[in-house]
């Protein structure tokens, strides 16, 4: 049996989604043919890629692995498809981006590294910094454009932004955590359970600002700039967190695994996006750069749906 495209695109909409049935919606098909084209994935690769639950699927450990590949495998295809416009490109010129921790640990990466072969000729400089950091470098231009959370940005006078993800927040705990098996679960559930509290990016002033709309505070039990760090903690059962899907992997470095639930609390995604100045008159490399991530992230949703 050979491995498709089909195969590939119905397993990463389960991967996202949790759910069979919320899956088949979002490509809109059966869920027969998704599970069929699963069942037919873990016959090719000969393991399980997903547990099943009562509330839905979660990846194995083997289906992480396969997911990562499938992304990538995907990311491939999409720009083969766009490669006989980009490969004629003899844009040059020197980009100076900009970057937060987060973004440069957690997302960019793979989108530089696909840039820098459709663009060649592009002398890519990126350069992480903290986001106020960011914002008087972009205004100063010692910076042509950056990628950081748009969410934060605070000198939005002299600042331009576009948000191009949202990435969902959820409850982190232990896979023997006695909350996974309650139907909902809000803030309000949280405020006996130790918080690792994430300090990175700002992140403790993101956090405190929702738990502060719910009129609550979370019961700190530590603070560190390591997501790592939290994810380790919160796999032994230290305690228990809130953060993004963007930073969320299913194992610590132990080989422990973190489960990820969803809240019935309101919390805010975190965003994540391009910024300049106002007033800049943006390179051609820079604006090569926006189109190509504007272009590159719209293809993966409308692949994924």
């Amino acid at each position: 049996m050979e491995l498709s495209l089909r195969q590939i695109r119905y397993f990463t909409a389960a991967a996202r989604c949790g759910q069979i049935s919320r899956a088949a919606r979002e490509v809109n098909i059966s869920q027969s043919a998704i599970t069929a084209a699963i069942k037919q994935l873990e016959d090719i690769v000969g393991c399980a890629l997903f547990r099943r639950h009562a509330n839905g699927v979660k990846l194995t450990h083997n289906g992480t692995i396969f997911l990562q590949h499938a992304n990538r495998i995907l990311a491939t295809v999409d720009e083969a498809v766009r490669a006989p416009l980009n490969s004629q490109s003899n844009l040059a010129g020197r980009l100076r981006l900009a970057m937060t921790y987060t973004v440069a640990g957690y997302f960019l990466p793979a989108y530089l590294e696909r840039f820098s072969r459709a663009y060649p000729n592009i002398q890519l400089q990126p350069l992480e910094a903290t986001r106020s950091e960011i914002e008087v470098g972009l205004v100063a231009r010692a910076y042509d454009i950056a990628v950081l959370l748009t969410s934060n940005i605070a000198d939005q006078e002299r600042l331009a932004y576009e948000t191009l993800i949202r990435s969902q927040r959820r409850l982190w705990v232990s896979t023997s955590h006695e909350l996974l098996d309650r139907d909902e679960i809000h803030l309000s559930d949280l405020l006996r359970e130790p918080y690792i509290m994430l300090t990175v990016d700002e992140a403790a002033n993101s956090a405190q600002r929702y738990w502060n709309r719910a009129g609550s505070r979370p019961n700190t039990f530590t603070r560190t700039s390591s997501v790592e760090a939290v994810r380790s903690m919160v796999a032994s059962g230290m305690g228990i967190t809130i953060l993004s899907d963007m930073v969320y992997r299913p194992w610590s470095l132990e080989g422990l695994r973190v489960e990820a639930v969803s809240l019935a609390s309101v919390v805010p995604t975190m965003d994540v996006g391009l910024a300049w100045a106002v007033n800049a008159d943006l390179s051609d490399p820079a604006r090569a750069f926006a189109d190509f991530l504007r272009t590159t992230l719209a293809n993966e949703r409308q692949g994924n749906s």
